[in-house]
């Protein structure tokens, strides 16, 4: 087993300090990964890891040996490093790039022996690339020359992988497939990886603990857990909704912008959605200027946080609570109040069934009423059929069916800008005359 520690280091270019007081410990078999915004100082800290800028203040430690008492070729025995954008501008074969790696472990002037070709082979076994031996380096795609790369560090027969953003300009596949094979380095091979990356929602699926750095400081480290929205201001000044993946029960963040300089609108909308179905629209219509309402959404709903980040009012209910008649009411209120409703493409169980109420309610009030159809009612009826009738009522009533959230957003600009040149009214009938002269002309 291999254990680095960092023990408080200051690390400097020049006169500049970069890296101020970081202190880390971890230990083969760990995915640890460093995040933060350009010159946090990630790249930094990586080069004091691997030997190449030794710091002014403090030590690093490589099973409580100093890091920097070591020659160079004894460290790139036990730590391998993938920098960022690693390429080979030559055209040499897959396996000569990877029997590079075997180079500390050679005297000066030797060639590569059996042994040496047998370990380059299975390390390119290893990560898949092995059919890729023969083939020039130049030739091959992104993501095959970065498992070529990773072979190279892995010819070293490292403890301690260390690389620099290492899924920069690979397509989401290629990325996933990098981000599994390191993650299965750590479980199978019991390496220590060490990474720093760009991405949030890859470092909180894959990374077994993380480090936030900003300005050349820790500012939390932890499991995933530490990317939370508050973090992510104070580090990166963005705003985000942090989400639980149902898959892989990590963080999932969703960078959020707010168009502040949007011409405000006099027109409001109310959504009825659920389940996440209504969280970029409301983003859209809040960012084109809109006054927006929603309802009912559970709290802890994907919908009901995204409206509180960014200051909708809506009606709540509790948790996983069917809709009460207090909550109907109260969304039958904002109803009342709005221009528009959208009913969104989200399932029903009898627990939300009151909102196609609401939403037959405003169909009923002469409130335009814009159903997006994107996905069959079937498929989201969990009431036996209640829902799917409801609907249809609904639509019979007047409720002008639109197949995709482009066509929506395009045909309320559209009749928004009627709105407001003409101060032009409103009714289901005219808004769904609209819509269909829209689709013949434009969609």
């Amino acid at each position: 087993m291999v254990e680095l520690k960092v023990d408080n280091i200051d690390c400097y270019y020049d006169s500049i300090k970069i890296i101020e007081s970081i202190s880390l410990q971890t230990q083969t078999g760990q995915f640890l990964g460093i995040l933060g915004p350009n010159g946090s100082g990630k790249t930094t800290l990586l080069k004091s890891i691997s030997h190449i800028l030794k710091p002014k203040v403090g030590t690093i430690l490589l099973n409580d040996q100093d890091l920097y008492t070591l020659k160079a070729n004894d460290v790139a025995k036990q730590m391998a490093v993938v920098s960022q954008g690693s390429n080979v501008a030559f055209s040499f074969t897959a396996l000569d790039v990877v029997l590079m790696g075997r180079s500390p472990h050679l005297s000066r002037f030797a060639v590569e022996s059996e042994k040496d070709v047998d370990i380059a082979k299975k390390a390119m076994a290893y990560t898949g690339t092995l059919h890729l031996q023969d083939r020039l380096i130049t030739e091959l795609s992104g993501g095959e020359r970065q498992r070529i790369i990773i072979s190279r560090a892995l010819a070293q027969e490292p403890q301690v992988l260390l690389l620099d953003e290492p899924t920069t300009f690979l397509d989401v596949a290629n990325q996933l497939e990098i981000m599994d094979l390191l993650k299965q380095l750590c479980d199978d091979k019991k390496l220590l990886v060490v990474g720093v990356f760009h991405d949030f929602n890859l470092a909180a699926r894959y990374c077994d603990s993380l480090i936030l750095l900003k300005k050349g400081k820790i500012v939390a480290t932890g499991k995933s857990d530490v990317l939370t929205s508050e973090n992510i201001k104070t580090i990166f000044n963005i705003d985000t909704v942090v989400k639980q993946n149902s898959i892989t029960k990590t963080p999932y963040i969703i960078p959020i912008s707010i168009n502040h300089k949007a011409p405000k609108r006099s027109l409001t909308i109310h959504i009825i959605c659920g389940s996440g179905s209504g969280s970029s629209l409301m983003k859209q219509l809040i960012d084109d200027g809109y006054n927006v309402t929603a309802g009912v959404l559970n709290l802890f709903d994907t919908d009901q946080e995204t409206a509180s980040f960014l200051k909708i009012p809506i009606v709540a209910e509790a948790p996983m609570s069917p809709i009460s008649e207090v909550a109907h009411n109260d969304n039958l209120c904002l109803i009342t109040k709005a221009d528009f409703v959208i009913v969104t493409s989200f399932p029903y169980g009898y627990g939300n069934i009151k909102n196609i109420d609401a939403a037959l309610f405003a169909v009923g009030q002469g409130i335009p009423t814009l159903l997006l159809d994107e996905s069959p009612i079937d498929l989201r009826d969990y009431t036996k059929g209640q829902a799917k009738e409801k609907m249809q009522v609904l639509k019979n009533k007047g409720a002008v069916v639109v197949k995709d959230e482009i066509t929506l957003l395009s045909a309320l600009n559209y009749l928004t800008q009627k709105h407001d040149s003409n101060n032009q009214t409103f009714s289901s009938q005219s808004v769904t005359s609209e819509i269909v002269s829209l689709k013949e002309v434009s969609f």
